[in-house]
């Protein structure tokens, strides 16, 4: 039977993001995150208006969204309760958050060059998203201290690895492989095993092609 609930979160279950970004001073700062949705070669991210990653991502208007799999949930747990602003903001100093200058060192993750952008890739992670920023919306600025940012983000190139890719066409990534890490209510899960077969998988993906996927570089 249903009731009116009053949950503190509506946080159902999204993938855990590992969003690389650069600082004023060139170093490298790394901020787990999961909320976030995709359309074609696009997708929206919201962040704190406080934090370190949202200044970046607006001062450079790029950054790199790592995608780790449910095998890296001890690195990302490492980066928790850590940012990069110095000093704490009020909100995040409130809920125990500590100043980190390395995040990749904290993580025991490695950092990698990118293609196009600035910002570095996470080496273990299976995916890594360079993108760049095309549009932005404050979120909840009357009603949240400090407010909140979406970011649309355009991806501008895909690094996928060979070990969750079709064996019959590599620019597929093969769902039986892959096992994004997620976080659902505070804490990580990975998928379940696949259950009824999809119709919407009757549609070829390649019929969901935007411009953007022609464009990517």
């Amino acid at each position: 039977m249903h009731h009116v609930r009053q949950p503190a979160i509506l946080y159902f279950g999204t993938p855990v993001v590992l969003i690389a970004t650069r600082n004023e001073d060139g170093s490298s700062n790394l901020a787990p995150m999961s909320s976030i949705f995709w359309l074609g070669w696009r997708c929206m991210i919201g962040l704190a208006a406080t934090s370190k990653t949202t200044q970046n991502i607006l001062r450079a208007g790029e950054c790199v969204l790592n995608l780790p799999d449910d095998g890296m949930a001890v690195a990302v747990d490492r980066l928790a309760l850590t940012t990069g602003s110095n000093p704490v903001p009020e909100g995040k100093a409130k809920r125990g958050y500590v100043y980190c200058a390395d995040k990749f060192s904290r993580a025991g993750l490695t950092a990698q060059p990118s293609d196009i952008v600035a910002a570095p890739r996470v080496a273990e992670c299976p995916v890594q998203l360079e993108a760049k920023l095309e549009a932005t919306r404050q979120m909840a600025q009357k009603d949240w201290p400090g407010g909140a940012m979406c970011f649309e983000l355009r991806i501008l190139r895909a690094h996928i690895d060979d070990s969750i890719t079709m064996e019959a066409d590599q620019n597929r990534v093969d769902p039986d492989l892959w096992r994004p890490l997620v976080m659902s209510f505070q804490k990580f899960f990975g998928l379940g095993r696949k259950l009824e077969p999809s119709t919407l998988a009757t549609v070829p993906e390649t019929m969901y092609r935007t411009p953007d996927h022609a464009a990517a570089l």
